[in-house]
């Protein structure tokens, strides 16, 4: 079965009101098929991220560039190039063929781990991390109200489980 392109995806989620960050997820979740199935690798977790609010930004997702402090200054710009780009402004220059097939090579001798459940859990708990406590409890809230009585057991289970497996160390 034909899966739908992300960019469906996005607008149906814009549809349903949900935020931009759940619109560009789309993007990302193409990001790591892409990885997982061998189009190309990413150093890292964070960087097929990357790629994947690149390709989100540029498709119309209303993602604002990222804080002063929180990226640099070059990653701040490129990100408000990739939105401009979306909202019709032209591009200073046709992109290079030679650099475009350069930066593709150089993806595809990357490896795959990226986008491994392991390095996604990891990536994922390092930006909590980040978060501080009161932003992870309310995260925490949330996802609690999505699960179902025995899914909040389960969840619970595994808590304690994984409690008692770090104390051991």
């Amino acid at each position: 079965m034909q899966e739908r392109n992300p960019i469906e995806r996005a607008h149906e989620d814009a549809r349903e009101g949900k935020a931009e960050t759940t619109q560009a997820g789309e993007f990302i979740r193409e990001e790591m098929h892409h990885i997982r199935e061998g189009k190309h690798g990413a150093q890292s977790a964070k960087q097929a991220v990357a790629i994947g609010l690149s390709k989100a930004r540029r498709a119309g997702v209303r993602l604002p560039p990222p804080r002063k402090g929180k990226a640099s200054a070059k990653t701040r710009k490129r990100a408000a190039r990739d939105l401009a780009r979306a909202k019709g402004a032209p591009p200073r220059r046709r992109p290079s063929a030679r650099r475009s097939r350069a930066t593709l090579r150089a993806l595809r001798r990357k490896g795959r781990r990226a986008a491994s459940r392991t390095a996604l859990s990891r990536q994922a708990h390092r930006v909590a991390r980040r978060r501080g406590a009161a932003a992870r409890k309310a995260s925490a809230r949330k996802a609690v109200r999505t699960k179902t009585l025995a899914e909040r057991r389960a969840a619970a289970r595994k808590a304690a489980r994984t409690r008692r497996r770090r104390s051991r160390r």
